[in-house]
């Protein structure tokens, strides 16, 4: 016989002062401990029903006066009873409300993620969906905000569970050939070209993960290239403020400068570098070493050449770039009046002192960074789903592979594989210590 788990109570609001607070309890006694604080609600309360209620400590005494709201289970977003008390945003009310719930013996203070946790246990939403809640919680652009929400929804879900469905009944035919051969004679028919259809749908699914990311996290980009190229004049241009200090003065910026926009949605974290020369000094040349690290860690490059440069030396900057992707400028087009050709790739050109060809060079560095992709479209994908994306991809490459060479003994573990890993952005494989870290992150009252 199991137990009754505890009722679980949190504010549901920022601990700071605001027009309206919430306390949330959730749990078999989450109606009891609410009518503790609120006496005067009927003792079987319409669900999903306003009540104006006064809220009282252990003496009877009114400390506030708000909304009381009822969910009965399992119609609540943690399919259990939940409360929500509603009172003004008082912190220091909030926490005496707070204490009052606690003296109750059944209820206990809620831990990070409590909520959606039990949301989660409860069949009510699976994992992608609890973690979209956080996502959305956390989120800092439009984009973020957009793909969260389409998370909440159900979109990776969706796709998950178009993969997964197909990619169970694959592994449980083949078992059932080699544990049962007799009753289950020729399920295993066709079982290289299923194999090959679930690993080319899980290849596209992980080919979204890259845009993904970039929602998530927003996107870093750096200027960088020769000293006195007009990087920090392009920079507070693009950034719409005087952010970095300009001079005629080559080797001006001695550090990385950062600053943060949103562009059609997308969170963009630009980075204006110090310039890159033979000889520099002392400290000039610890802002280059700097300058070499960012490009190594950036989503995209942007190569700012001067009017003098040659095709030799724009080639010789994109070597400092390494892997990363590198959109080359031709900068001061104020002063040239050309467009120079550098390479196979027509350099955008820009004026950072007068604007000139600034948008245009927006526009590409979004195209260069959504890789043709849209914000609206992009589902949110983080790096524990990436991961298990990837393991599931390569578990059904190398099923397809062992279609061809191998037993069906080999098939059917590396489908199993698949089948795990995928189970663990669904949730249908997730193990304790996955929830806890996944659910660890989230604030306390959600």
């Amino acid at each position: 016989m199991t137990s009754s788990p505890a009722t679980l109570a949190a504010l549901a609001t920022a601990p700071a002062a605001g027009a309206v607070g919430i306390l949330r309890l959730s749990g078999p006694a989450a109606l009891e401990a609410g009518r503790m604080l609120a006496p005067g609600i009927p003792a079987s309360p319409t669900p999903r029903h306003a009540y104006l209620a006064s809220f009282v400590d252990a003496s009877g005494a009114v400390l506030d006066s708000g909304l009381f709201l009822y969910f009965r289970a399992p119609h609540s977003f943690t399919g259990e009873d939940v409360v929500e008390l509603q009172a003004h945003g008082s912190p220091r009310l909030l926490r005496m409300l707070l204490s009052r719930a606690l003296e109750h013996p059944a209820v206990r203070p809620a831990g990070p993620g409590e909520f959606t946790r039990r949301a989660f246990l409860n069949g009510r939403i699976d994992l992608t969906r609890a973690e979209a809640v956080a996502d959305l919680v956390a989120a800092d652009s439009e984009a973020a905000v957009r793909a969260a929400a389409a998370g909440l929804a159900g979109a990776l879900a969706s796709r998950v569970r178009g993969l997964e469905e197909p990619l169970r009944s694959l592994h449980a035919d083949l078992e059932g050939v080699l544990n049962f051969p007799e009753e289950a004679e020729g399920a295993d028919e066709g079982a290289g070209a299923r194999v090959a259809e679930l690993r080319a749908a899980a290849d596209a699914l992980l080919a979204e993960v890259g845009r993904g990311r970039l929602v998530r996290r927003g996107a870093r980009v750096a200027l960088y290239g020769p000293v006195n190229a007009g990087k920090s004049t392009l920079f507070n241009r693009l950034v719409g403020e005087e952010r970095a200090l300009v001079d005629e003065e080559p080797g001006t910026t001695r550090d990385v400068l950062e600053a943060r926009v949103e562009w059609e949605g997308l969170g963009v974290t630009l980075l204006d570098t110090a310039g890159l020369r033979e000889a520099p000094g002392r400290i000039e040349a610890l802002g280059i070493a700097r300058t070499r690290e960012v490009l190594a860690t950036v989503d995209l490059a942007v190569l700012v050449l001067p009017p003098e440069a040659s095709e030799a030396e724009a080639r010789r900057w994109r070597v400092e770039a390494g892997t990363t992707s590198v959109l080359r400028v031709a900068s001061k087009c104020d002063v040239r009046g050309v467009v120079e050709k550098l390479g196979t790739d027509e350099a955008v050109s820009v004026s950072g002192l007068t604007g000139e060809g600034v948008e245009r060079l927006r526009t590409e560095m979004l195209s260069r960074l959504w890789g043709g992709g849209a914000p609206s479209a992009v589902a949110l994908v983080s790096e524990r789903h990436a991961d298990a994306l990837r393991r599931t991809a390569e578990a059904l490459s190398r099923a397809e592979s062992a279609c061809r060479v191998s037993t069906l003994e080999v098939v059917s573990g590396e489908v199993g594989l698949a089948l795990e890993s995928l189970g663990e952005v669904s949730g249908t494989c997730a193990s304790e210590a996955l929830l806890d870290a996944i659910f660890q992150r989230f604030c306390i009252g959600k």
